[in-house]
């Protein structure tokens, strides 16, 4: 660990619900959880495999949100919690049909923890995923959000 990483991450004090705060010599640094929910899914979608983000009702209200602000839903299917230190995730996927469910949860995985870690500087202590339902071909009727905004 460099010196300069050991000073800007060395302790966390006491943080108010839903952020993380770290704390050096130099002053503090807050993270919401918002911010933290946004960085998962992002990682997360950037997976070959993962069709679009939330389950059910979820995706129904995003949808709606959607239409109404123009703004797709970025944390949709996302759920976090921030403590001092460390962050837990929980992602709720549409997977692609054809595409390994256990690879893309390892993959998912990975990225998501990779990403929160390099950018919070948090510890990721769980990212619990699940495949809420399969996107088949042809079932085109369902567009991810990512490709409705354009």
């Amino acid at each position: 660990m460099s010196a300069q990483r050991s000073e800007t991450t060395t302790t966390t004090t006491g943080s108010s619900r839903g952020s993380a705060e770290l704390a050096s010599e130099r002053g503090r640094t807050t993270i919401a959880e918002t911010v933290v929910a946004k960085i998962a899914a992002m990682a997360a979608r950037e997976i070959s495999g993962v069709y679009a983000m939330g389950a059910g009702m979820t995706r129904a209200i995003g949808a709606v949100r959607e239409r109404l602000t123009g703004a797709p839903g970025s944390t949709q299917g996302v759920t976090v919690e921030v403590g001092e230190r460390q962050a837990a995730v929980d992602l709720d996927i549409i997977a692609e049909y054809g595409v390994p469910i256990p690879d893309i949860a390892t993959g998912t995985r990975r990225n998501v923890i990779e990403a929160i870690q390099k950018l919070c500087g948090l510890e990721v202590t769980e990212v619990n995923i699940a495949v809420q339902d399969l996107h088949l071909p042809g079932e085109e009727s369902e567009e991810p959000q990512e490709a409705r905004v354009r």
